[in-house]
């Protein structure tokens, strides 16, 4: 029975995850932000909650980043392993690349410092309602 109570959580507690991991990927951009050659990286939020919550598109109804998997030469390599010890399957992908550079550097930092941010909050959001719920369960299991 109880199980039933906490089985919508599940989905938040995956989505915590992958905001984790985002906040990570978005850290990484920042830091190799003067490195000549870096390509910049970023999670499909939409696709890899789908992937871990066995749901459709349809059925996760979240904020999708822009990210696609795309290369710049045939010659390159796919990112099919980025990601998979933690998401459980290939959800980093090339950020579209905004502004030109000379080095060869994708990383805009306004556009990953906004993201930053704006993942921060939907993590911090995501993990109040997590407390919230787990407050709420209490409460009634208290009988308050």
């Amino acid at each position: 029975m109880f199980a039933q109570f906490t089985s919508g959580m599940d989905v938040h507690a995956k989505a915590l995850v992958l905001r984790a991991e985002r906040q990570r990927v978005i850290a990484s951009n920042i830091a190799n932000a003067d490195t000549p050659g870096y390509v910049a990286r970023d999670i499909n939020f939409k696709e890899a909650l789908s992937q871990m919550t066995g749901a459709s598109n349809a059925e996760v109804s979240r904020v999708t980043m822009q990210a696609r998997n795309s290369t710049t030469n045939p010659r390159h390599m796919a990112l099919s392993g980025l990601g998979q010890s933690q998401l459980g399957g290939s959800t980093t992908a090339y950020a579209v690349q905004s502004q030109p550079s000379v080095d060869g550097n994708s990383v805009d930092l306004d556009r990953e410092r906004a993201s930053f941010v704006d993942n921060s909050v939907r993590y911090e959001t995501t993990l109040r309602f997590i407390n919230g719920s787990a407050k709420g369960i209490l409460s009634a299991i208290q009988g308050q």
